[in-house]
């Protein structure tokens, strides 16, 4: 028997650096070991520049725009030792993320843990990374203010719109803000006077763990400082205004909550709206007739990682959409300007749907049950009869749930008081079986 083939020379690992404030002292030696002997050193100006001059790999910056040219950067330096220096942990809110991505298309395809002919591992499913970690700015912050990390919610507005951080405004609240830059403290500081939480303390943290470490101090109503260092986490204790509407974690915000025309799945049957649509970490709504877009906003602020994507034919309530969106904290809701089914076209294939209009449009209801996977959600609602008469067709078909929603509000009756009932909305609510009937 001939002896198996030598195996085959594994790709030499992409090395993700951390590194703090602190420099090249606050690394461990084995980031700095591998950082002098890297060839080549990628990273952002600010990380590059905290190198000893005789750390000898050529020193590369980063592209803007990046991550579209991630992928010509990485095979423009293929076969050589490549480290990337990333601000903190890179696994936090960092390029290691962005990295993992971008690997895992370029192996898209790739049968992972297969065994190559002569019984050697292919080169494709060994770790292409190696992630060496230093303390990130959270942590370095919750060292400086004595906060629990596992009980501190962080929110990112780095990239991201200002707008974001009003889904997590309770009162009582603690979280931290990392800064996209010297402006971003004062931005915040707006946007919680105007949400109703101008008494909240906030602490500006810059530079974490170097030696020009400092904290600035106010509250958002009086805030007036100088734009701050911009590497700076921002802390705020979250103190709410009396007044102002406090709004649940959980789906049922008040209607006053939203801009509208009367177009508004109403609070209480939004509640059981949201419940039948089983939001759940990662997946896509589509809510077709968005109206003010309460389904999908509540949708979204379920979970960070939920997605949706309203539909709405008319242009003033769409622009209404995209505003209450904003005011709600959840602004990368994608509103689309369509009629239903055609605006349908081309987007990415749900895991639920919600129909709050246009229910008798033909073909709408089939070409949401086909864009559905098996196992997604349809959930449809309606006060009208010959939309009910639709749903009652689709229900002797698909099964599921058809039931109807009645609620009354007490109301003055001259001097006494009495039952007012709204419209009571039929509701059809049904799971696309796995396998079974069509």
């Amino acid at each position: 028997m001939s002896p198996a083939p030598p195996a085959p020379a594994a790709p030499e690992p992409l090395c993700v650096v951390g590194i703090g404030a602190d420099g090249w002292d606050g690394l461990p030696a084995a980031s700095q070991e591998a950082l002098r002997t890297a060839e080549v050193l990628i990273g952002g100006a600010r990380q590059l520049a905290l190198l000893p001059a005789d750390v000898p790999g050529e020193r590369v910056p980063w592209p803007s725009p990046l991550r579209p040219a991630l992928p010509g950067l990485l095979a423009a330096y293929a076969g050589r030792r490549v480290c990337v220096l990333a601000s903190g942990d890179p696994m936090f809110y960092g390029i290691g993320r962005t990295l993992t991505e971008v690997l895992a298309e370029q192996e898209a395809g790739e049968v992972h843990g297969a065994v190559a002919p002569g019984g050697h591992e292919p080169p494709a499913a060994r770790p292409r990374l190696r992630i060496l970690p230093h303390p990130s700015a959270v942590s370095h912050a919750c060292a400086r203010l004595g906060w629990p990390v596992e009980d501190t919610e962080v929110v990112t507005l780095v990239g991201r719109p200002t707008d974001n951080l009003a889904r997590a405004l309770y009162d009582g609240h603690r979280l931290l803000v990392l800064s996209a830059g010297a402006g971003t403290p004062a931005e915040v500081a707006a946007l919680l006077r105007a949400r109703g939480f101008g008494p909240t303390r906030m602490r500006v943290l810059e530079q974490l763990g170097g030696e020009r470490e400092r904290m600035v101090r106010g509250t958002a109503a009086d805030w007036d400082a100088p734009p701050a260092d911009p590497l700076n986490v921002i802390a705020l204790d979250c103190v709410r205004e009396p007044g102002t509407p406090a709004l649940a974690t959980v789906p049922g915000l008040p209607d006053t909550a939203y801009e509208h025309d009367g177009q508004l799945t109403k609070r209480h049957v939004r509640a059981a709206t949201l419940a039948a649509l089983a939001p759940a970490p990662g997946e896509l709504l589509w809510d077709i007739g968005g109206g003010s877009g309460s389904i999908a906003i509540e949708w979204l602020r379920a979970h960070r990682g939920c997605r949706a994507v309203s539909v709405e034919r008319d242009p003033v309530r769409a622009e209404r959409i995209g505003r209450n969106a904003g005011a709600l904290g959840v602004p990368a809701l994608r509103v689309v300007h369509g009629a239903a089914p055609a605006a349908l076209a081309g987007l990415p294939a749900p895991d639920a749907v919600f129909i709050g209009g246009g229910l008798t449009a033909p073909g709408l209801l089939a070409a949401c049950w086909e864009a559905l996977p098996p196992g997604g959600r349809i959930v449809a609602n309606t006060v009208t009869l010959e939309s009910e008469a639709l749903l009652t067709e689709w229900y002797r078909r698909h099964g599921g749930d058809l039931i109807r929603l009645a609620v009354s509000h007490a109301v003055p009756v001259g001097g006494f008081t009495g039952w007012r009932q709204a419209m009571p909305v039929t509701q059809w609510a049904a799971v696309k079986p796995v396998t079974g009937r069509p």
